[in-house]
């Protein structure tokens, strides 16, 4: 072998940057390394969580709109949903955001519930300094992890798609840290991508590392298992089921249809995450059913609508929650839109929840009841991510303190 890499295919770094968008699943985190055990049973499928990142603050007071407090509509004459078009919940002083119809039959069906008025310790206004303070979830520590990553961590080394971001080949932070995540832009995508004179590239990097002590033989080889079971998780997939319709043109629709599949492969998933940005409306946030917040839900809606109808049964297993660095303020601006607040709405969504409901403690929208201007946050959001987390995912109660140190937990309700 050469060190040139124009001339040969063979080199590590040639060989990482031919795997095309999965590039970041083997460079960014220790996925593809002796770290990585696969589990006795891959056809194992158990619980999965997935977490929609509602990237640029959420106004949830739209989302989850408080029509029966009568400092709604005051304080948000233009853009308030208006109490005849928000979707019904069973409680007279919530109503869901007209765009989220595809999401009704959940709702009612006890799928769907939401949290309201959930906040952070940090209570940041900053994009940047919110985002980080929660994926990694540890105020008042030094951790640098992610608590996703920390989940995983706690459950053990699983396989190479324990866990997968969907949409970037950059993982989510909430990601970060040393158990075993791949990321990935689609699963099509998911392939190494080689010139014609290099096709057999992939049985030479076996055959060069097969019973080598080499220190990249780790790496190539879980890289190349990985590629095979994406292979052959795609060939199996058939498309969406049960009369599922994406959107189309919808990056998370995209997203999602891929989570389906892998969803029901049985290849030892246990978390999945996806980004979903353009939520930082500071203007033109629109009334009820048009507008900014209404094209965007109306999205989201659809694709988790057609996520839901394309697992069927498999959907049980499955529990999506929605986070975002922070709400929006209360009163609207001059712009017909909402700036950086606090206070935030949660959406839940799967098997095994109390649904139909809107969970947590209202603190009401009067001039005293307001945080620096914005919903006060009465509920940690990690209270949320924790009750899931040990009563749909089986983390042991003993164990929470080493995803969320610190934290006192005080579950909520959300699962049945």
């Amino acid at each position: 072998m050469t060190d040139c890499d124009d001339c040969t295919g063979l080199s590590r770094r040639r060989f990482l940057q031919g795997v095309g968008a999965s590039a970041a699943a083997a460079a960014a985190l220790p996925l593809l390394s002796s770290q990585a055990a696969y589990a006795a049973d891959p056809a194992w499928s158990g619980p999965v969580l997935v977490v929609l990142s509602l990237r640029g603050g959420m106004d949830g007071l739209s989302v989850v709109a408080p029509v029966g407090d009568p400092d709604y509509a005051r304080r948000r004459p233009g853009i308030a949903v208006p109490s005849s078009a928000a979707l019904a919940t069973g409680d007279r002083l919530f109503g869901l955001h007209p765009a989220l119809a595809p999401l009704l039959p959940l709702w009612q069906r006890g799928q769907m519930a939401a949290v309201h008025a959930v906040g952070t310790p940090d209570g940041s206004r900053s994009h940047f300094r919110a985002t980080e303070e929660l994926e990694r979830a540890a105020p008042g520590t030094t951790l640098r992890t992610g608590w996703l990553n920390r989940v995983l961590g706690v459950a053990g080394t699983g396989t190479a798609f324990q866990a997968v971001h969907l949409g970037s080949g950059v993982p989510a932070q909430l990601l970060a840290g040393p158990a075993p995540a791949l990321a990935t832009r689609s699963l099509s995508g998911f392939s190494l991508q080689a010139a014609d004179w290099v096709k057999t590239l992939p049985a030479t990097v076996r055959a060069l590392h097969t019973g080598t002590t080499l220190p990249t033989a780790a790496p190539a080889l879980h890289t190349l298992g990985a590629l095979d079971t994406a292979a052959s998780v795609r060939a199996a997939a058939g498309g969406p089921r049960n009369g599922a319709v994406y959107p189309a043109e919808s990056a998370l629709g995209a997203a999602l249809a891929d989570a389906a599949v892998l969803v029901r492969a049985g290849n030892g998933l246990q978390a999945l995450t996806v980004d979903v940005g353009d939520w930082d409306m500071h203007n033109a946030l629109g009334r009820g059913g048009t507008g900014w917040m209404a094209d965007k839900l109306t999205d989201l809606a659809q694709a988790l609508s057609a996520f839901a109808t394309d697992l069927g049964a498999d959907f049980a297993r499955v529990n999506v929650v929605t986070v975002s660095e922070f709400g929006r303020r209360v009163t609207e601006n001059g712009s017909g839109g909402v700036d950086h607040g606090h206070g935030n709405a949660v959406l839940l969504l799967g098997g095994g929840l109390a649904g139909g409901r809107v969970h947590g403690r209202w603190p009401g929208l009067a001039d005293a009841a307001l945080d620096h201007g914005d919903l006060a946050g009465t509920t940690d959001y990690r209270d949320v991510l924790a009750e899931l987390l040990v009563r749909r995912l089986g983390l042991p109660a003993a164990q929470l303190s080493q995803v969320f140190p610190g934290l006192v937990h005080a579950p909520l309700g959300v699962v049945a």
